[in-house]
């Protein structure tokens, strides 16, 4: 069945076939319609589900915590300072090792407020143990709820996934999407069935004290698991491929860097933009191409090392900053090689949803050709960059 339907929507119709039993979420823009959808599903009685309404994003994160933690699928969705707000929990999540699902509508954090598109929301909490992936466009972000179930409820794994899309850009979007029938989804994805839950029959606990001598095992696992898991991921793809007939997951994507000289590396929706540009750039002569990454965490080393290894420039474009450092994405690249080749350059851009255009990825290019750059600001309006701004 194809419906045309804004990001959001795709979301919550794909949240509906994988039967979570609990839900809860605060609206927070751009994130609002998707459990304002959901929602309306459990109001309908189309989603058999629990919808508990509470009064933050932590109290959200806290139920749906429970909620895993007593062996239910469940489901939550937030945005921006709403991310930051759950942080404390979504570490608890991870170090509980709890399957959640969290989709991302990602937005700039504040000061100063700023309710549009960049990924600082979700790089802030690349570091809390979270499996994350970064959608291109509906279609894809729909998809992967299925298959960030099937991933993170492996019981090998059991580790929460975040499904990140870009705010508005996709959130309010209107694209086609094909959306599976139930029969199909059920197929891919069973009941969950954790391998431990809280159980008033068989009575353990959860998320103790954890003294020096059990703490740092405790992280070691968990970064054993996320090592691990580089296996199981493309299975997982390969099965969602052959049963619903389009493609899965993938740690990255690549778009004619078979023969490029030079290769940008993006994540999000930005690239189906960056992709036009390469073919552009193709007529006018350029081998240039792209590396998109969809698996940020963990983050594909070898892979990309493999890939990108013989290129002669890399371009690493990216919507957050490490302030005080530089783009994290450039950090994690530029720590895959040894200098003087390939040559490296590390550009930030379209944070606080500014437009990320042709000219931009001009611009980007033709810094490189002059120098090598590590943190370089795209598109700054110098003007408006009077001394106020540095107190």
């Amino acid at each position: 069945m194809r419906k045309f339907l804004e990001g959001s929507h795709a979301v919550a119709e794909a949240v509906k076939r994988c039967k979570p039993g609990v839900i809860s979420a605060y609206p927070i823009t751009p994130q609002t319609h998707i459990v304002e959808r959901i929602a309306n599903f459990v109001a309908n009685g189309e989603l058999n589900a629990q919808f508990i309404n509470v009064e933050s994003e932590h109290s959200a994160a806290s139920v749906v915590l429970g909620a895993e933690a007593c062996g239910v699928r469940a489901f939550t969705a937030t945005s921006s300072q709403g991310l930051i707000l759950m942080s404390e929990v979504l570490f608890n999540i991870a170090g509980l090792r709890l399957p959640l699902v969290l989709v991302c509508a990602n937005r700039a954090l504040s000061a100063p407020i700023n309710i549009w598109n960049d990924h600082q929301d979700a790089v802030a909490l690349r570091d809390s143990g979270w499996i994350m992936v970064f959608a291109e466009n509906n279609q894809e972000v729909h998809d992967l709820i299925y298959q960030a179930y099937k991933v993170g409820e492996n019981p090998k794994v059991m580790l929460p996934v975040m499904v990140n899309m870009d705010g508005y850009i996709l959130t309010h979007g209107m694209e086609p999407v094909d959306i599976p029938d139930q029969a199909l989804v059920d197929k891919f994805l069973p009941p969950y069935n954790p391998p431990y839950k809280l159980d008033v029959d068989n009575p353990l606990s959860l998320g103790l004290l954890g003294d020096p001598t059990v703490y740092l095992e405790t992280r070691y696992a968990l970064q054993k698991t996320l090592e691990e898991i580089k296996d199981l991921i493309p299975k997982v793809g390969e099965e969602f491929k052959q049963l619903f007939g389009r493609k899965g997951l993938e740690f990255v994507e690549g778009y004619k860097i078979e023969d490029a000289d030079s290769v940008i590396l993006a994540m999000g929706s930005v690239c189906g933009t960056v992709k036009d540009f390469v073919d552009k750039k193709r007529e006018e002569g350029e081998k240039i191409g792209l590396l998109r990454i969809i698996v940020y965490r963990p983050f594909p080393k070898k892979i990309i090392y493999e890939l990108l290894k013989e290129k002669e420039r890399l371009f690493i474009l990216e919507k957050a900053i490490s302030l005080g450092m530089e783009g994290p994405l450039y950090t994690e690249v530029k720590s895959l090689f040894n200098k003087p080749s390939p040559k490296m350059y590390g550009f930030i851009a379209g944070l606080g949803g500014r437009d990320i255009t042709f000219n931009t990825l001009e611009e980007m290019l033709k810094v490189g050709k002059d120098k090598e750059v590590s943190c370089y600001f795209l598109d700054v309006d110098h003007s408006l960059l009077k001394d106020e701004f540095y107190v």
